[in-house]
């Protein structure tokens, strides 16, 4: 063939670093050392981030001690109510998905190896800021001390269910705590982030939102058209992406993260960017602080990539030994975040083994007397359900006489 004939064009499939049988490889993370990257200050221009955009911020090593510039400052006491907010997510997910497989809820979505990212912000953000999470976040819920017989009365869609039913298990809706409803619907919770956001620099307020969503939902329409008017109008937000690797069945690399970051797109598009261990809990609260004061200070949005790793199934209806290594967890090198958290705060010498193993006893004790409590107002197998005739309410501040006929009739035929 002449050597100026074009070759065959061809596409580039991305594929994962690990299937089942073979273990992955890990080494396109990019990691960095523990304490490595700059802290700029808060005014800094977005263009100044693109090599936070592209690194990892880091600030635990490997002993548990806190290094590097983006250390926070944060006393024994925050330390660990972090721990305890963990640990207390942990183990209510832990008890969800038993209580899943024994039919008392139909479908449970766990955050299992990724406690640190919600927890660590939700301390970082102040009341009134409002949070638009996706279906993994319940640990924002849980740090900011939501009762969690109710959240297990959302998860049953039980006579006490505070939603009276009308949304899927998992999907809480609490605007008293700063927690906007969940969407099903992936990456919506970016473009209502920015126009809350936009709504409250309108008023005059000072509050502040955060957008929640995964690495493969930054694949959909929405994360590009929130991001434009984020950066358009210097919207008072923090754009959270959530990269643990996969999106259900689909690798990671499937929405782009193969040969740039996902931070990377925010510094494209104008926006202050970081890229940040989400298993690091001081790293998560520093990142999350840093972007906060940015938005409180009129300085615009902030997308952070929290690196993190899915440890359990995408949801009660997967199985992702199907897809990837059943060891992958164990593996993946940025460890654990709770056995991380509470390694550094015992090299602080305020925390030990006796006392971590008497919290869990103590969080167990509380999730299962918080889940018997709940069960009294029904479960899945009792069928007790809100009433029927509720479906009428909460859609007018004036029901219509057109609806309030309807109720009537469908009491009537009851």
């Amino acid at each position: 063939m002449d050597s100026n004939t074009p070759k065959p064009l061809r596409l580039h499939v991305p594929e994962p670093s690990g299937r089942p049988g073979h273990p992955t490889d890990f080494g396109y993370l990019r990691l960095a050392p523990a304490g490595a990257a700059r802290r700029p200050p808060i005014h800094a221009r977005p263009s100044d981030t693109a090599e936070l955009a592209g690194s990892l911020i880091r600030v635990l090593d490997d002993d548990g001690r806190a290094v590097g510039p983006w250390a926070p400052q944060l006393d024994a006491a925050q330390l660990q109510a972090g721990l305890r907010a963990m640990l207390v997510t942990r183990i209510f997910d832990a008890r969800m998905l038993i209580a899943q497989r024994q039919k008392k809820l139909s479908f449970y979505m766990q955050c299992l190896g990724e406690e640190a990212i919600a927890v660590a912000h939700s301390m970082a953000l102040r009341d009134g800021d409002m949070c638009f999470p996706t279906y993994r976040q319940q640990g924002l819920l849980i740090a900011r001390g939501v009762p969690l017989v109710e959240m297990i009365c959302q998860l049953l869609s039980n006579e006490a269910d505070p939603l009276k039913g009308r949304q899927l298990p998992v999907m809480y809706s609490r605007c008293a705590s700063g927690f906007f409803s969940i969407s099903g619907n992936l990456a919506t919770q970016f473009v209502q982030a920015v126009g809350w956001a936009m709504a409250s620099a309108i008023k005059g307020d000072t509050k502040i939102a955060s957008g929640w969503i995964g690495d493969g939902s930054t694949a959909e329409p929405d994360f590009h058209n929130a991001i434009t008017f984020a950066h358009v109008y210097r919207a008072p937000v923090i754009l959270n992406v959530v990269n643990n690797q996969w999106a259900i069945s689909t690798f990671q690399a499937i929405a782009g993260g193969e040969r740039a970051t996902f931070a990377s797109r925010g510094v494209g598009a104008g926006i202050a960017s970081l890229r940040v261990d989400g298993n690091d809990f001081l790293a998560v609260y520093a990142a999350s602080q840093w972007a906060a004061e940015r938005a409180r200070h009129n300085l615009g949005p902030t997308l952070i990539e929290w690196v993190t790793y899915r440890a359990g199934a995408h949801s009660t209806s997967d199985d992702p030994s199907k897809y990837r290594p059943a060891d992958d967890w164990q593996r993946f090198p940025l460890g654990d975040p709770v056995a991380r958290l509470e390694r550094h705060i015992e090299a602080l010498g305020e925390w030990s083994a006796q006392q971590g193993e008497q919290l869990r006893k103590e969080i167990e004790i509380e999730v299962i007397a918080a889940q018997k409590e709940a069960e009294r107002h029904g479960t899945l197998l009792d069928g007790r359900v809100p009433p029927v005739d509720t479906i009428f309410e909460d859609v007018y501040a004036q029901m219509p006489a057109h609806l309030r006929r309807q109720r009537e009739q469908l009491r009537n035929e009851s």
